[in-house]
């Protein structure tokens, strides 16, 4: 038993996956609450976009704040985390109940209930570096170009047809692939170094490895060393091709290829000639200059 939780605020987007949101909360709650008592978890239940966001910045007393949701709640938890202060910030624990769920994957939480409450009971928090991108805070990923035009549509379909996963995301993938093949000249600093130019189809900055609802975008990628994770690929690449190496980042098979580069860095500057398509953990961000830092060990997590 984890004797380290305190008080848990869970809170909790009764719209995920198309409404499972709300038994999964009640759910997780019960669990929670037959394991260290009645009074030792409150849960918060979101109203609309941002409020996960303003719920978790005021989460006064809470030892423990655990989302219970996708990527994209995540990620407003995290935002709101981190206005706190360090000193009474709270450590962060996931139920994934989403459509990607990425954040989750990286940090080796099962997608049921029942167990991601079991290893919640049983974790121990553990420092996780956050990215920031031009003021605001990033869990997992980072991406401009066609990357982040199919996480964009992906979310469109997802709203109009009520299905996830990573099929709801290949199926996005291949449509943009064939009719959306679009470059980006870009202008780029890692850290002090160089400035460096060139064309990209796919940009990706990473705090994990994943991305798209599994897809190994940067393999390397870790939560704990205070790095960022770059990866790009160059044109020429037709159609068939993007969508060979489409196929191979789902198992992060695709760094070999000489059309890819891949960095990493505490920081990074980047420059489009346009405003790209661009998401952040799978919410929508428009820009045409970008700052990107990672914050080592800025927050504890359960895992």
């Amino acid at each position: 038993m984890n004797s380290s939780l305190g008080h848990i605020l869970l809170i909790a987007n009764p719209a995920a996956q198309s409404g499972a949101g709300a038994a999964a909360a009640d759910k997780a709650a019960a669990n929670l609450r037959a394991a260290l008592g009645e009074d030792a978890v409150t849960v918060a239940r979101t109203a609309g976009p941002r409020h996960a966001c303003a719920i978790a910045e005021g989460a006064q007393g809470a030892q423990t704040v655990v989302a219970l949701g996708g990527d994209g709640l995540i990620h407003e938890v995290v935002n709101g985390l981190m206005t706190r202060p360090a000193g009474d910030r709270p450590q962060l624990g996931v139920i994934p109940v989403g459509s990607g769920n990425d954040y989750a994957r990286t940090l080796g939480v099962p997608e049921k209930v029942d167990r991601a409450c079991d290893l919640l009971l049983s974790a121990c928090p553990q420092p996780a570096d956050v990215g920031r991108v031009n003021g605001s805070f990033f869990a997992e990923t980072l991406s401009f170009g066609l990357d982040a035009a199919i996480a964009l549509d992906t979310m469109e379909r997802r709203k109009r047809t009520g299905r996830h996963g990573a099929a709801l995301y290949m199926a996005s993938g291949f449509d943009q692939l064939f009719h959306h093949l679009d470059q980006r000249e870009y202008r780029l600093q890692l850290d002090d170094g160089p400035v460096m130019e060139g064309k990209s189809i796919t940009f990706a900055v990473q705090m994990g490895p994943y991305y798209g609802g599994g897809f190994r975008i940067c393999p390397d990628a870790r939560l704990d060393d205070g790095l960022l994770d770059v990866c790009i690929s160059h044109p020429p690449i037709t159609p068939a091709g993007a969508a060979a190496i489409f196929l191979m980042a789902k198992g992060g098979n695709h760094t070999h290829l000489a059309c890819m580069e891949l960095h990493q860095a505490r920081k990074v500057h980047v420059e489009f000639d346009e405003v790209p398509a661009a998401q952040v953990d799978g919410e929508r961000i428009e820009a045409r200059t970008f700052d990107v830092e990672a914050l080592p060990a800025a927050l504890q997590v359960l895992r």
